[in-house]
């Protein structure tokens, strides 16, 4: 299975794994096919409901976890409402590709 560099660069140097503290919101999901499971939390502004910061820890094959590092500088500094926008499709492409077995991954990164 061929991983494009970008895969290969989010999953050996995932962006912004780690837990929020008091996170404004926590998206969880889990996929029992593969094993994969996602946790996403965010640091939410109450006023402007921008995305301060984002977080994500994810138990699961490298597609999973670079699809988490992609959705999270993805979203970071948006929205609410321009987050909920960001699909699977757009994940995978921003990672230049996933192999066809695999895309599920960029699925449980928009679910979360």
């Amino acid at each position: 299975m061929q991983y494009s560099d970008k895969v290969m660069e989010h999953f050996m140097n995932p962006k912004n794994v780690g837990e929020i503290e008091n996170a404004s919101g926590i998206g969880e999901v889990g996929n029992a096919k593969c094993g994969d499971i996602m946790r996403i939390y965010l640091d939410i502004d109450p006023e402007t409901q921008v995305i301060n910061d984002v977080k994500f820890k994810t138990f699961g094959c490298g597609s999973a976890i670079a699809s988490s590092s992609m959705a999270t500088e993805m979203v970071k500094g948006k929205t609410i409402h321009e987050a909920l926008a960001v699909t699977n499709k757009a994940v995978a492409e921003a990672l230049d590709g996933l192999p066809p077995v695999k895309m599920h991954c960029s699925v449980l990164a928009e679910q979360a």
